[in-house]
């Protein structure tokens, strides 16, 4: 189902306003998440949206869209998954009663983008274009797949070793400790992860096993060396998402 990206300078409204169109957006009984900041940067944003995405959902980004590169990749992950979308910018903002000072610089958009389009700007207490929207998301077709969007193989054999292995060391550790008599709520330590993992419930090897598929299906579409020391924590944060 569609993807709605915010974007705008600090203290534009852009959280309110997410709250706003979830609101009214479950109104047509769809469900509805908002997607704020991940531990783990932009990867960690951008898996968690994926994750989001399907047939029924309605996904509201409302974090790092302040760079028009990373609007493009959710534009892409959008393309793949056969998804409308559009864009909502919050003008004004970053004036004294902005609770955070801006993080980078923000490049505003720009319609004649195609990953900025359809573009809907509201200011201060404007009301939504919610008739706009809703017809962006749900009677509008999804730009088609292109070369660019597939599903391209892995070019490091060394990257996709480390994430085949770490990935399972931390199933491996998991497993372990429910094992030794770890209880939902108590908190599991991973070797070699900075954080660790709080299970809700018990989970056994058929269900870690099928996130740790869907987590290396992703994680190969985004190959980056740098990404390989945050690998750990960034599986466990997958899990702990994944299982909420």
């Amino acid at each position: 189902m569609p993807l709605v990206v915010l974007c705008g300078l600090p203290g534009s409204g852009k959280s309110r306003r997410a709250e706003e169109l979830r609101g009214a957006l479950c109104g047509e009984e769809r469900p509805v998440h908002v997607v704020a900041e991940a531990e783990g940067g932009r990867a960690a944003l951008r898996a968690e949206v994926e994750r989001r995405l399907s047939r029924r959902d309605v996904v509201i980004v409302d974090a790092g869209n302040e760079l028009k590169s990373f609007r493009y990749e959710l534009y892409c992950v959008t393309k793949q998954a056969g998804t409308p979308h559009c864009l909502l910018h919050c003008a004004g903002g970053d004036g004294p009663g902005a609770s955070h000072p801006p993080a980078g610089p923000f490049e505003t958009p720009d319609s004649r983008n195609r990953w900025d389009r359809p573009l809907f700007t509201v200011h201060g207490q404007e009301p939504l274009p919610l008739a706009e929207i809703r017809a962006a998301l749900f009677e509008s077709r999804p730009p088609p797949p292109n070369q660019s969007t597939r599903s391209q193989p892995l070019q490091s054999a060394s990257f996709l070793h480390q994430l085949d292995r770490i990935t399972q060391e931390v199933l491996a550790s998991v497993l372990a400790a429910q094992r030794s008599g770890a209880q939902p709520g108590e908190l599991i330590q991973v070797a070699g992860a900075s954080q660790g993992l709080v299970l809700s419930r018990p989970m056994g090897m058929a269900e870690l096993s099928r996130l740790r598929r869907q987590f290396i299906s992703y994680t190969k579409m985004h190959p980056s060396d740098e990404n390989l020391p945050q690998l750990a924590n960034m599986f466990l944060q997958y899990l702990s998402r994944s299982i909420q």
